[in-house]
């Protein structure tokens, strides 16, 4: 993910974006500018509490632009936030659940963590939601993962041991509009920190291992207004629609190597066919058979693979659905 921080003082303390100053730095150093023009821009957008230095202390988003006011190339908060302000999305409300699967590397071999290196453990199965020293590991960096984020204030809505041993999952949401994108981001980044002092390695591949292991994802479960008022389940039969007309549109934009996980396979959809149905876990897009039987309710993107943009699967997610005029 490439995530990277650095520290600031300043003279009071703040709890709001638009109270914290503007900062830079040497782009040229993160392959993002010049070195004859290096000024990187930060902006900071969104505000959590320090989960690590506690008291006053705070987490800042930042998107980056340049000294000109140009969000940089790979800025997709900046277009996302475009979408989530544009007044349609507004009047809907798109509320967000998205869950970020994950894999915990050994450092020195970059193999899972409680695989004997150089060799597998037993086939899946007993490892997902799993208990105890042969089939959870890594819990504690997983559990102070949760309580950091509870601290933070990022909405985060439960944890799971995943289908694959060393893998994991940590769901944010309910969260409306671009505030998803900042949460989950956040919550990367302390999960990346807690790793970094228990000296592991954290993997967002969504296929760390090949053969006959499930990869990593991020489905994305999302509602409107719309779809969550009585008769929502044909506002949402209209959004799948909408969805299956820009698949390829979608799969390009939801993450790198996520040919290598959607095969079919292990509870996921072929990338290059757009299916979905009720409680369906090998569909593309699934609908809960809770919001089947209410006839209003959400419906989950299980195409997102686990190291895609936030900003741009749920931003682009609102696009199709409230903007796009098919």
């Amino acid at each position: 993910m490439d995530m990277r921080s650095k520290a600031r003082t300043l003279p009071n303390s703040v709890t709001e974006p638009s109270e914290i100053p503007r900062w830079n730095y040497d782009g040229s150093s993160t392959g993002q500018a010049p070195g004859e023009d290096s000024e990187v821009i930060l902006y900071p957008q969104a505000v959590f509490k320090d989960p690590f230095r506690r008291g006053n202390n705070i987490l800042v988003m930042c998107d980056a632009y340049t000294p000109q006011g140009e969000p940089i190339a790979n800025n997709n908060r900046h277009n996302a936030a475009k979408i989530f302000s544009h007044p349609d999305v507004v009047a809907e409300e798109p509320w967000y659940g998205i869950e970020q699967e994950y894999t915990l590397l050994q450092k020195d071999t970059h193999w899972p963590l409680g695989w004997p290196v150089g060799g597998f453990p037993g086939p899946q199965g007993p490892y997902y939601c799993g208990t105890g020293g042969d089939k959870a590991f890594g819990r504690d960096i997983v559990d102070s993962h949760y309580k950091a984020c509870l601290y933070a204030g990022i909405n985060i809505s439960g944890i799971n041991g995943e289908v694959m041993p060393g893998q994991w999952e940590f769901q944010v949401g309910p969260a409306v509009g671009i505030s998803a994108g900042d949460e989950v981001w956040v919550a990367r980044y302390i999960l990346e920190r807690i790793t970094e002092i228990a000296g592991c390695v954290l993997s967002f591949d969504p296929k760390p291992i090949k053969g006959d292991w499930n990869g990593a994802g991020a489905h994305t479960n999302y509602s409107t207004k719309s779809m969550r008022k009585s008769g929502g389940i044909d506002v949402i039969k209209k959004a799948i629609g909408k969805l299956s007309l820009r698949h390829k549109e979608h799969i390009a934009a939801y993450g790198e190597g996520n040919e290598r996980r959607l095969t079919g396979r292990h509870e996921t959809a072929d990338i290059n066919t757009f299916t979905w149905g009720v409680a369906n876990r090998g569909a593309s897009v699934r609908v809960g058979r809770d919001t089947e039987q209410n006839g209003k309710g959400y419906f989950e993107d299980r195409r997102p693979a686990s190291n895609m943009d936030p900003y741009v699967v749920t931003s682009m997610i609102a696009e199709t659905t409230i903007l796009w005029k098919k």
